[in-house]
């Protein structure tokens, strides 16, 4: 592979380095709001921040595939936050049943895997073009309840068996002073 070694050397002597870039990096903003940014992978990831880098960690939110980011607003100033990530995948079942009760919908739906770290209900709102997570069971749970807010109803559902990849790097930032 002479070609590729040259191209390398190419690279050092133009003062470029051959490290690549940080695969998940946490910018602030402003003063107060910090944004987390990572590569496109194609899976969903689960955002989660700490005050302390060993935890306890609290999720924030589980987004959709192909998200490669998250803004965390409005943070307490002069404070470290730590973040992580984690990539989620799982596929879809039809095995999904809903009961629809004034402003609550119950779903259903049978375990047919034996290794899953739970469920993730996802829903398409009216006029949405993708689905977003709104609720995450424990494994073997067969069951949940979602109430509805106003402009969900006639939304479409479905469910996602849920597997998790490694988590990323630890990444911090010290919010500043309020303006």
């Amino acid at each position: 592979m002479p070609g590729k070694a040259l191209v390398l050397v190419a690279l050092l002597a133009a003062g470029c380095s051959a490290t690549p870039p940080p695969a998940f990096t946490a910018a602030l903003t402003s003063p107060t709001d910090v944004v987390l940014s990572w590569p496109d992978d194609g899976a969903g990831h689960r955002v989660e921040y700490a005050n302390d880098p060993d935890g306890p960690w609290t999720t924030l939110r589980f987004l959709p595939a192909h998200t490669t980011g998250y803004h965390h607003p409005d943070l307490i100033p002069q404070t470290r936050f730590y973040y992580r990530v984690q990539p989620f995948t799982g596929p879809v079942t039809t095995d999904l049943h809903t009961v629809v009760s004034g402003d609550t919908v119950t779903f259903t739906w049978a375990d047919h895997s034996p290794d899953e770290a739970g469920f993730l209900l996802e829903m398409r709102r009216p006029g949405a073009p993708e689905f977003d997570p709104v609720e995450v069971t424990d494994p073997d749970v067969t069951t949940c309840t979602l109430s509805l807010l106003p402009g969900e109803e006639g939304s479409a559902y479905r469910l996602r068996t849920l597997h998790y990849g490694p988590l990323s790097p630890v990444v911090h930032q010290t919010t500043g002073k309020e303006r």
